[in-house]
């Protein structure tokens, strides 16, 4: 399933021979141990948790739904928000309630970032940080041996290099992740992911190509570029995000790249015409935006205005015909006034998103933004979200209506009913169809025709059908 590399912590073929000799002494071989897994967070913790995944199928685990009953449960975190954090103690609190004498595993950017949680969090049989996964299973092996608790969290390092890890199969994804980037450096007064994923680091253009060389091999056709801040790929290797794009779109048998979410400023006017340029390109843009109000931004440090984001929009579509703009948007973050509020309400109209992702302002404690004053109270801040996913969600539905009458190649991933399947386009516009004929995995040109309950209606056209696996 994932592919072998004698340089690669997570797959290598020595250490699953020595694994393997270890399972036997384990107990391993005497009862089939099962593992679930248990991921909260952006696209990168999936990309993860899938490497995990293959790491403990190389050990001997059978891996198993977390619904399911378990031998181990293992937790991947996320610490964007509180509620990230709240939802992962609720997830361990969880399996050991259900499955008392289950190994319970916390690992990721929780403990990484708040390595102190020890105490806070009795149910964890294991902890370990975002820095050392492959550790992983080696613990849960010392631990089924002598049941005493583990904690090993290692500090992120100035320098330190990208995490080899490579994966040729997803299960139950008709896409494909790929992660080119980890580390920030932005330091954004609310966001602790910079404490939680340490420095900038970039996979080799090497690396990636073998890793979608084996991808396409696998019969994926669709590929989507993910990183911590995927706009910073390469900055410490001399290169940028579009040598990845053209890389990515110059392999045989990958049809589609896309990429996963930007910081708009570090998008230049060269790069987006490369990517112009690029035919098997995706035009779906997701910039994120935290608040369309100059003077929140700057307490924010974003690293931007309203007048350069409206600009790298403006010059997107000029360049990507039919290109879909989507955005994250903060509201209540410290000393925003209802003027300030109305200002981003506004530029989020004046921009025109396909979708948002609203939410309010979470006190991180570790940042700037914690400290500062003029907190807002939590029913102010449920009043703008409401008030702003309204504003965003018109403008969903304004650029939905923008599609009817196109005829567009779609993605089929899922079948929602019998007969009834969902798909996307290139612009990721959300397409259901019926069909009496299976079309998962398949690309066929579909007419949108009408709008209904957030994505398009469409009925099978007369163009080519692209099978999505050979």
């Amino acid at each position: 399933m994932f592919r072998q590399d004698d340089n690669l912590p997570f797959a290598s073929q020595k250490q699953d021979k020595n694994n393997k000799l270890a399972a036997k002494s384990g107990g391993l071989e005497d009862k089939k141990m099962r593992a679930a897994f248990y991921t909260l967070g952006c696209k990168v913790n999936q990309y993860e948790t899938e490497i995990l995944m293959g790491q403990f199928a190389l050990n001997g685990f059978d891996i198993v739904s977390c619904e399911d009953e378990a031998d181990v449960y293992i937790v991947n975190s996320c610490t964007v928000t509180s509620s990230g954090d709240k939802k992962t103690r609720q997830s361990l609190r969880k399996f050991k309630r259900n499955n008392p004498s289950a190994v319970i595993a916390l690992t990721g950017c929780y403990p990484q970032a708040f390595p102190d949680i020890e105490k806070a969090i009795p149910e964890a049989d294991i902890i370990t940080g975002s820095y050392n996964r492959s550790s992983l299973v080696p613990h849960v092996k010392r631990f089924l041996q002598n049941r005493e608790k583990i904690t090993d969290i290692t500090p992120h390092q100035k320098g330190e290099s990208f995490e080899k890890m490579s994966a040729s199969k997803f299960l139950d994804h008709t896409r494909a992740f790929v992660k080119i980037e980890d580390g920030c450096d932005r330091y954004c007064s609310y966001c602790i992911i910079p404490t939680a994923r340490g420095p900038i680091r970039s996979k080799l253009l090497s690396d990636i190509k073998d890793e979608l060389i084996g991808l396409a091999e696998n019969g994926y056709k669709e590929v989507v570029l993910v990183g911590i801040n995927l706009s910073s790929y390469g900055k410490d290797l001399g290169l940028r995000l579009i040598d990845a794009i053209e890389l990515a779109c110059d392999i045989d048998g990958i049809e589609r790249v896309r990429l996963g979410s930007l910081e708009p400023e570090l998008l230049t006017d060269k790069d987006i015409i490369r990517m112009s340029k690029q035919p098997k390109f995706c035009p779906q843009f997701h910039l994120s935006l935290q608040s369309g109000c100059d003077e929140t931004l700057s307490r924010m440090n974003r690293h931007y205005d309203t007048a350069e984001y409206q600009r790298i929009v403006t010059n997107l579509r000029n360049h990507f015909e039919n290109a879909s703009i989507t955005t994250d948007i903060m509201v209540g973050f410290p000393g925003e006034t209802q003027e300030e509020f109305q200002k981003s309400i506004d530029f989020s109209k004046t921009i025109g998103f396909a979708k948002a992702h609203v939410f309010a302002y979470s006190k991180r404690e570790g940042t700037v933004a914690a400290r500062m004053q003029n907190q807002i109270d939590r029913k102010t801040k449920e009043q703008r979200s409401a008030q702003m996913i309204e504003t965003t969600n018109q403008t969903k539905q304004a650029f939905l209506d923008s599609q009817t009458g196109t005829v567009q190649p779609v993605l089929f991933e899922t079948m929602k009913s019998n007969d009834v399947y969902e798909g996307y386009t290139p612009n990721y516009t959300p397409v259901v169809v019926k069909s009496s004929v299976n079309l998962c995995g398949k690309i066929k040109y579909v007419k949108l025709i009408s709008v209904e309950n957030e994505h398009c209606i469409g009925e099978m056209s007369e163009y080519e059908t692209v099978d999505f696996y050979s």
